[in-house]
């Protein structure tokens, strides 16, 4: 007799159902070695972009997601008041001291509001190497006006989301359905040469952009 049947047989005048062995644990597929030439192709996207907007006078700091709040409060200083977009991931600026006014489309600040800000913060689309452009458009970038009034801007960039070129970026954009949104494309802070080739910071936006590179 099968040791499995005497123990069914001793279970059954115990009044006990037999005991069936454990579940085994699901296998888990291994998981996936880094790719070296990929990280490399990107650590080479984020130095040419670096190049480039440093360059244009803006400055470039890098964060993951423990460190990004403490990176934006110190990018922001002494700024008292600041407007995000209504979307902004609230970890981003739960670091800083200053009061916040979300902006929306539904609820938009109004111009004056705006011009009495010390700063704004907000996400990014996508960023284009070659050109040291960055693009504006969708939820965690907020209304045009927002970026285009305070005269401090701090904005904050995936790493994943750093393009080659500007038909990838724009290919970025049709992936997303904002191909046809409003957008705003920033090369560094704001400046325009006058009549006299005097180089102006300020006019047609920001004076001082800070970017945020941040590692996803």
């Amino acid at each position: 007799m099968s040791r499995e049947l005497i123990l069914n047989r001793i279970y059954d005048a115990l009044g006990r159902s037999p005991q069936t062995a454990p579940p085994a644990s699901p296998t888990l597929p291994p998981a996936k070695p880094a790719d070296p030439l990929k990280a490399e192709a990107t650590s080479a996207l984020v130095d040419l972009l670096t190049d480039r907007l440093v360059d244009y006078d803006a400055t470039v700091t890098h964060a993951n997601a423990d460190t990004v709040g403490k990176v934006v409060a110190e990018l922001l200083g002494d700024a008292q008041t600041v407007v995000i977009p209504h979307d902004l991931p609230e970890d981003w600026t739960a670091a800083s001291t200053a009061q916040f006014h979300a902006d929306s489309v539904e609820e938009p600040l109004s111009v004056n509001q705006l011009d009495s800000v010390d700063a704004v913060v907000t996400g990014s689309t996508v960023s284009i190497a070659e050109t040291g452009t960055i693009c504006l458009a969708g939820a965690t970038t907020g209304r045009r006006a927002i970026t285009l009034v305070p005269d401090h801007h701090v904005v904050v960039v995936k790493i994943s989301d750093i393009v080659e070129s500007v038909p990838q970026a724009v290919e970025v954009l049709v992936e997303r359905d904002l191909d046809t949104a409003v957008q705003t494309w920033v090369s560094g802070p704001s400046a325009t040469v006058d009549i006299e080739l005097e180089r102006v910071k300020g006019v047609h936006g920001p004076r001082t952009l800070n970017v945020v590179f941040l590692e996803d």
